[in-house]
């Protein structure tokens, strides 16, 4: 039997991904739901890396090969298909796409948007849920990630107990591959649920997020928490959007910023200022992807972050934008380091300073982490010295401005959202 290599790629946006129905113009399959998927060697018959066919085949059957972002190439498998006469060995690759209009070729009649779960009750191509498997989010892509923001990861949070769920709905097949609990009943969701709100302490909005889902289930059955998970992976979707759009009528055309937030970014797109000025961001320097992804779009200064205080004022910033990775009940901010200084020098040059995000990031209480380095990023010679690396640091509230989904909050409106936090946090002494 031939063994033909061919790659399934996933479109994420949203916290959907993107499927495409088969036409009669494809050799197989025809009329089944699958993703982005074509054969490792082009069309001479010429072998391509299989990332390389991955990106081809997005720009010919969606048009969007601009808008996608690698996150993860999964494990290859193989599928025999008897029928056929073919050993598949399937690539699977996931992508973040920034746009959902799609431009099809003849190969596909029909495109949907959906929640991957509906991968296990349509008809598809074999082992498509397998191909989800190995790029789908897990609790460690949680717990190890130090790249994204917060409010991106509190969205892969919720794709794994919605897909926890479904798999436990679905019951145990050889076909689903993998799962992250030991058991298909409420009591193996719920500790899948505690494991994952516990997975980044400093980050308050992938437990608010969860606890959210967790307490408005509506029965102690798979297909509910499925459900109260994607239902609240919606509401946050929704919430991160509207706050950006909020904060983007307030800003300036001269925006600084440091460190990676989407919502920030966001923020950015909808304003279109004249230049944005970014701070590196060390440790994990994202503000340079930050600025290099701005720069397509507006004019971008990058600088140092010992530079970023005075720049704030030489660059004659109009406004501060920050994320927030975490406001506590009293108004301060918690974010990465260096925006205490940042949002200090920004009071003293006259600049406003926003903190945008959704209320789901105020926390129930007023503890944060500082989330240590490793401090060999500082320093690794034989000294015997202590050596600081936080991840994070605090901001008096005195100094920047919250705005949510619901607005400009004053202190008194985030005592009350804490408070709400606080109950939906008890939820498995509750049920």
């Amino acid at each position: 039997m031939e063994t033909r290599p061919v790659v399934t790629c996933f479109l994420r946006s949203e916290g959907e991904v993107l499927l495409l129905r088969r036409s009669d113009a494809v050799g197989s399959y025809q009329g089944q739901w699958g993703g982005v998927a074509g054969h490792v060697a082009d069309d001479a018959g010429r072998d391509r890396d299989p990332e390389t066919a991955a990106r081809t085949e997005i720009d010919e059957e969606t048009g969007l090969a601009d808008a996608v972002t690698l996150v993860r190439e999964g494990g290859s498998f193989q599928v025999e298909d008897t029928d056929h006469g073919v050993r598949w060995r399937v690539h699977p690759f996931l992508f973040d796409c920034e746009a959902r209009t799609v431009a099809t070729n003849e190969e596909t009649t029909e495109t949907a948007w959906v929640h991957p779960p509906e991968i296990l009750t349509r008809e598809t191509v074999p082992r498509l849920w397998t191909s989800w498997d190995r790029v789908r989010p897990r609790i460690t892509t949680v717990c190890e990630d130090r790249t994204h923001g917060s409010a991106w990861l509190s969205l892969r949070a919720l794709e794994v107990l919605r897909d926890e769920a479904a798999l436990a709905d679905a019951g145990r097949s050889d076909d689903l591959e993998t799962a992250e609990r030991d058991g298909d009943d409420w009591d193996a969701l719920a500790t899948v649920a505690a494991e994952i709100r516990e997975a980044r302490p400093s980050m308050v909005v992938v437990a608010n997020r969860i606890n959210r889902a967790m307490t408005a289930v509506t029965d102690e059955s798979p297909t509910a928490v499925e459900q109260a998970a994607t239902e609240t992976l919606n509401h946050a979707v929704t919430a991160d959007r509207v706050a950006a759009a909020v904060a983007a009528e307030h800003v300036g055309d001269r925006i600084a910023t440091l460190s990676r937030s989407g919502t920030v970014c966001t923020v950015v797109d909808a304003a279109a200022p004249e230049a944005v000025l970014v701070a590196e961001s060390r440790p994990g320097g994202e503000g340079i992807g930050v600025a290099e992804t701005l720069a397509a779009s507006t004019a971008v200064t990058l600088t140092t972050d010992a530079a970023f205080g005075y720049a704030l004022e030489d660059w004659t910033a109009e406004t501060l934008v920050i994320g927030a990775d975490r406001v506590l009940p009293d108004g301060r901010v918690v974010n990465k380091v260096g925006t205490r200084s940042a949002a200090l020098s920004a009071a003293a040059a006259d600049v406003d300073c926003y903190a945008v995000c959704a209320t789901d990031k105020i926390a129930p209480r007023a503890t944060w982490d500082r989330e240590e380095r490793e401090p060999q990023e500082v320093y690794a010679g034989d000294a015997d010295m202590a050596v600081s690396n936080p991840t994070f640091d605090v901001t008096p509230a005195s100094a920047v401005t919250v705005v949510t989904e619901r607005g400009v909050l004053e202190t008194t409106d985030i005592e009350e959202i804490a408070d709400a936090h606080r109950d939906r946090s008890e939820w498995p002494e509750h049920r």
